[in-house]
């Protein structure tokens, strides 16, 4: 996967209609220089907005983020204080920083983000038990507190190694900073898994409620094979928790005295099998037949597909729940939680064009109440008759009978 693999993925999508380009590193896995290089080619390349992401868990997260800030990039994803960092991703409050001595506006309202990191303190000591790393980095409220003399001098020289594309100067940096702040540190066994850093925390807590903690260090060893096997899929939810769920099934049979994909799951049987679509790499004939039971590719048969329900709501004012294709899209590939959101957005969209009608009427309502009120008595007057004698007054057929007419 060359670095031109990705530009020619990324001009195939913008081709598609795509309003964004998103390197998405689950894994944390691209190293400053790469994302470097990576970035200039895109930039030079996509004319769409360029978004990075990626996880701080084997060590490149911030020095890469930061050289994808030097290289053009449009949208950074980042994670608050709190919850930054590990497996996560790096901490805005650390690239706002950076921001701020490459002059670079975020517009972000800072005293909003203290508050937001000090509640989020509180909910991770209530996720304490679920909560595997247990290393809460320091507080640190952009709108009062400051660097020491060392630190700062330390994101300078980071984004000056950056710039001269001096990747193990940078790295060092960057990691001498998060020590500062509180967070964990580079995990090798994730780096050489090449796994993300969700997909970690996740298969953790697993192996902890099945009390089989002790596999874990096996599973990681497994992951690459069963990755392999399974034709890289990319590791990115659900395919990560597909690969990642297969590797413990396979942790477990060596345990048991069995072959390796003894226990299988179904989705990981779909996977290789061909029905969530063609992996990057072809999958072993002789492979998927053993797993699941065919040699050739075989997609999902359209025959059985369903569509989503997409309801009218009278109450609404006859409005569709999806009524448009990015929502179709969402309704179909997350049909729970997509209905009650799209029905929520519906209600709103409803009752925004009630308020906006009855503000319209109050509108017309005081401009005429204006108009009245800037005319003379006389003119008043004058309307007053030509209304009691001009206005049309009607009844109903079966008033008119039962009153009897004149």
């Amino acid at each position: 996967f060359a670095k031109e693999y990705f530009l020619n993925k990324a001009k195939e999508m913008e081709a598609l209609g795509a309003d964004m380009i998103s390197i998405k590193d689950m894994a944390g896995l691209i190293t400053p220089g790469k994302t470097g290089r990576l970035m200039r080619m895109l930039k030079q390349e996509i004319k769409v907005p360029i978004d990075f992401h990626t996880h701080c868990t084997p060590g490149y997260g911030l020095a890469s983020a930061l050289s994808a800030i030097i290289n053009g990039v449009d949208i950074l994803d980042t994670a608050i204080l709190s919850f930054a960092g590990g497996p996560a991703a790096p901490a805005y409050e650390l690239i706002q920083i950076f921001c701020d001595k490459l002059d670079i506006e975020t517009a972000i309202n800072r005293s909003v983000i203290a508050a937001i990191d000090a509640e989020l303190r509180e909910i991770r000591k209530e996720l304490g038990s679920a909560d595997n790393l247990k290393i809460v980095p320091r507080v640190f409220d952009l709108t009062r507190d400051k660097l020491p003399a060392d630190i700062d001098k330390l994101f300078d020289a980071a984004i000056a190694y950056a710039k001269e594309e001096k990747e193990e100067e940078l790295l060092t940096a960057c990691h001498k900073i998060e020590e500062w702040f509180g967070f964990p540190a580079p995990d090798q066994k994730v780096r050489d898994a090449e796994m993300p850093g969700g997909m970690y925390t996740n298969m953790l807590s697993q192996l902890k409620q099945l009390k089989l903690e002790k596999l874990l260090n096996r599973t990681l060893e497994l992951i690459p094979s069963v990755r392999l096997a399974a034709g890289l899929p990319p590791l990115v939810t659900p395919t990560s928790q597909i690969v990642g769920a297969q590797a413990v099934n396979c942790a477990i049979d060596e345990e048991k005295g069995n072959p390796p994909f003894t226990t299988k799951s179904i989705q990981f049987v779909n996977l290789v099998k061909g029905v969530y679509g063609h992996t990057p790499i072809s999958v072993d004939p002789k492979f998927r037949y053993k797993i699941a039971g065919v040699e050739d590719e075989t997609p999902y048969d359209t025959r059985y597909y369903k569509q989503q329900p997409n309801p009218v709501f009278e109450e609404y004012g006859g409005l569709k729940l999806a009524d448009n294709e990015r929502d179709e899209l969402l309704l179909e590939l997350f049909p729970n939680v997509a209905y009650e959101y799209l029905k929520k957005v519906t209600e709103e969209k409803y009752m925004n064009e009630i308020h906006a009608i009855e503000e319209e009427k109050r509108r017309k309502w005081l401009e005429e109440k204006q108009q009245y009120e800037n005319l003379s008595p006389e003119e008043k007057e004058k309307r007053l008759l030509d209304g009691i004698y001009n206005y049309q007054w009607t009844s109903t057929d079966h008033e008119e009978a039962s009153l009897g007419r004149s």
